[in-house]
Parts: structure tokens; sequence; C-alpha cells
């Protein structure tokens, strides 16, 4: 009985992903071939005429570099940050747990509270954030009106909820540098930030080459913050991808061109992913 035990679970697992994940992701991407105004509708071949008007699109090119703008500074920011949180919570200090556990708890909001409550701390009338500017005299921002600031935003909300993440993982991945590395640097007489460059960050190399995959594939598909803000807004300034697809199948009534879409942001993080994995690969014990 315990030797079909093993085979038994990969097989659930097998069927589990074809049947969720790989089925699925076949018909979205035959969709892609159909001219398709809802999924009711009788679908008409066409081909690959869906993707020849998305690819001389500017709507196209213009959520594309939205997304690798918005993902980039995003995993930019977190991973600065991150490390530089996990640095200081690896420190021996009094209340080091408490700040440890409340130094995660945003990545435990749901994503639509933490929406939600930003928006309404920066309201131009009612938020808090609005409201002690005025007070302190400072000219109004408006977050989410402008092109460049709406950007921002949709970033910093980002950075907020996922650094704590970053910072767990990075932090988790201190402890396994040993402190005789330190030590001995201190007596070589290197400072912090040669211990840092020298000792940490290698340490740490294999874990931020995960994070910085893992993050990098989240945020550029990363759905629910842009769409919950600005809905791709103001002007398409942050309509990336994902939200393009949802704009093209649901509100404009071509599931063709939104199956279109996706298929082309998967055939881009395919191919982005091929190239990390070329200039940095996975270090594989010996």
């Amino acid at each position: 009985m315990s030797r079909w035990l093993l085979p038994g679970f990969l097989a659930v697992g097998v069927i589990a992903t074809m049947v969720l994940i790989v089925g699925p992701a076949l018909y979205a991407v035959s969709l892609s071939f159909y001219d398709l105004p809802s999924l009711t509708s009788d679908p008409v071949w066409v081909g690959f005429a869906k993707y020849g008007e998305l690819l001389v699109s500017g709507e196209f090119w213009n959520a594309l570099w939205n997304g690798v703008v918005y993902a980039g500074l995003s995993i930019i920011l977190q991973v600065v940050l991150g490390i530089g949180f996990a640095l200081l919570l690896n420190q021996k200090f009094r209340g080091r747990g408490i700040l440890r556990g409340l130094a995660f708890l945003p990545y435990l909001l749901p994503t639509v509270i933490a929406v939600l409550t930003f928006k309404w701390m920066v309201d131009g009338s009612l938020g808090i954030i609005s409201i002690l500017m005025n007070e302190l005299g400072l000219p109004p921002i408006y977050w989410f009106e402008t092109e460049s600031m709406a950007m921002f935003s949709v970033i910093l909300i980002s950075v907020w909820l996922w650094t704590p993440f970053v910072t767990t993982t990075f932090l988790a991945g201190l402890q396994t540098v040993p402190m005789q590395l330190y030590e001995a640097a201190r007596i070589d007489g290197a400072g912090p930030i040669r211990q840092f460059w020298h000792i940490t960050l290698p340490s740490l190399r294999p874990i931020l080459t995960v994070i910085i995959l893992l993050r990098g594939v989240w945020m550029f598909n990363k759905f629910d913050v842009i769409y919950l803000t600005t809905g791709g807004g103001p002007l398409g300034a942050t309509e990336h991808l994902p939200v393009l697809s949802y704009r093209q199948a649901f509100a404009l009534y071509d599931i063709g061109s939104g199956a279109a879409v996706a298929t082309l942001s998967f055939l881009v993080l395919m191919v982005a992913v091929t190239l990390y994995f070329r200039f940095f690969p996975m270090e594989t014990g010996k």
C-alpha cells in the first residue's frame, strides 16, 4: 500500500494542475484566435488577426511599458527597503520580537482593504494626509489625477503591501550567515559597509535571485492594485497588460483581443524569465 502512496499524491497533483491551470490556460490561448463578442456568442475564426492588431496598437506597447515601469520600480524599492529593514530587525534590541511581528502586518491585509484605506487617507476633502498637509501649509497633491502621480501612487501602495514579505525572507536568510565571518571581518578592520558588501550580500545572493524573479512575475501580473485605484487611468498612464486584457475582454466585449493580450503577456514573461536565468543562473549545491 505504501509504495502507491507517493505516485498517488503525484497523480492527484498532476491531474489538479492540468484541470485547474493548464486546461484553462490553453482554452484562453485558443480564444485569441477567434472574434468573440461574448462567451455565449458564436466564435468566428480570425487566426492571428488579433495579434496583428495588438502589435501595431499603441495601447499594447503603452501597457507593456507601464508594466515594466510598475514592476521594475516596485521590485527595486521592495528589495532595497526589504534588505534595509531585515538588517535592522536582525539587530539585538528590546522588543525586537514585537517589532518583527508588526513589520509583517501589512502583508496580512487584504489588498482591497489596503487600497481603499490609502484612497481614504489621501482624499482631497476628508483624507487625514490631505488635512495634515493643508494644516502645514503644503500644496495639495493630486495622487490619482495626474499621470506621474498616479503611477507613483500605485507603486507606493505596492511597496507598502509587499515589502514585509521581502523583509521576512531576507531576515530568514540573515539567520543562516555564520557570525564567525563577521567576527573575522572585524578583526581584519572591515567596517559595516565592507561587511555588507563582502559578507552579507554574497550570502543573500541565492535568496535575492529568487526574490527578484518571483516579485518580478507577481508584480508584472498584478491586477488588483491598479484596477482598484486608477482603473488604468488617467489617460492610460497606469494601464498595464492585465488591465488592458480585462478592458478588452469585459469592457469592449472583445474576448479574442483580451485573450491575445494575456497570451502575449505570458510570452513576454517567458522570454524575460529565460533571459533572467541566462544571466543570473540559480546556484546549486555540490
